[in-house]
């Protein structure tokens, strides 16, 4: 009869195997807690920075005791004999008595919870790469000093490129003064007058849109295409006070010209008619 029941599995290590899953997913809840939290309740910041990130190491140390312990315990636990059949075990899954043997539902939401953690560090890993904290290198070691950082490549454009680009736009819109100039070094900007509030409501208006404009016209990896789009969209208020407005027909509302242009179509809007 024990030759029948044993079938290559460690009961014991399996089981410890269980609670093993459940403190390492009590230790990974214990990261993504930290991170929420942040450094708040700390009384100054520099005490917030070594607080916050002592305890955010501790809990890491914490997931990688937990997962070597994982580890350990499933090369202990051994795996089924072919040469023996499960006989009544197979059916298993089919007992409807779940409150007497939930091994397997058990089983399958450990399983469904291991692919997501793993799917959710991988995003998590991808996020903290891109966002590494600010004096995390103090703490990690020589190794972390000596590891270079990286630098964002997708808005580090050539100036020749950036001068290319602005010429073919100013040759799309001959109508319009497009000056471009570096005051501090490499870093390019169009001559705009950003400081200098307009007195008349009617242009305080088209700059409100024209900043909400800057906002909606985003893809870092085709700038060209972004300063195009939006040059594109301020050239459609050459004929502010000659369009009508698309929903009422009128030129004028409470004394004022439609002064929303659409992103995508470019028709004139009253900002009341455009909601």
């Amino acid at each position: 009869m024990a030759d029948v029941v044993n079938v290559g599995v460690n009961l014991d290590a399996f089981s410890h195997a269980i609670s093993g899953i459940q403190a390492l997913r009590s230790s990974v809840s214990r990261v993504f807690e930290s991170l929420k939290d942040g450094m708040r309740n700390r009384e100054t910041l520099e005490g917030r920075e070594k607080q916050f990130i002592a305890e955010f190491q501790d809990n890491l140390q914490a997931v990688n005791r937990d997962l070597n312990e994982l580890e350990r315990l499933s090369g202990l636990v051994g795996r089924p004999s072919e040469s023996h059949p499960l006989h009544n075990s197979g059916l298993l899954s089919l007992d409807p008595v779940q409150d007497k043997t939930p091994l397997y539902s058990q089983l399958l939401q450990a399983y469904k919870w291991s692919n997501k953690l793993q799917y959710h560090a991988g995003l998590a890993s991808s996020l903290l790469n891109q966002q590494s904290l600010k004096r995390s290198a103090n703490q990690m070691g020589a190794s972390a000093k000596r590891r270079p950082k990286v630098q964002p490549s997708t808005l580090v454009l050539p100036p020749q490129y950036v001068d290319d680009v602005i010429s073919r736009i100013g040759r799309m819109f001959p109508d319009m003064t497009i000056e471009l100039f570096r005051p501090n070094g490499a870093s390019a900007v169009l001559l705009l007058d950003i400081w200098t509030k307009s007195q008349y409501q009617v242009f305080q208006k088209v700059t409100d849109h024209a900043t909400t404009a800057l906002l909606h016209y985003q893809l870092p990896q085709m700038p060209d295409v972004v300063v195009r789009s939006f040059m594109t969209w301020l050239r459609s208020y050459i004929k502010l006070f000659q369009s009508s407005c698309q929903r009422c027909g009128r030129f004028l509302q409470d004394g004022l010209p439609p002064t929303w242009r659409d992103f995508r179509t470019l028709e004139a809007f009253h900002d009341t008619c455009r909601m």
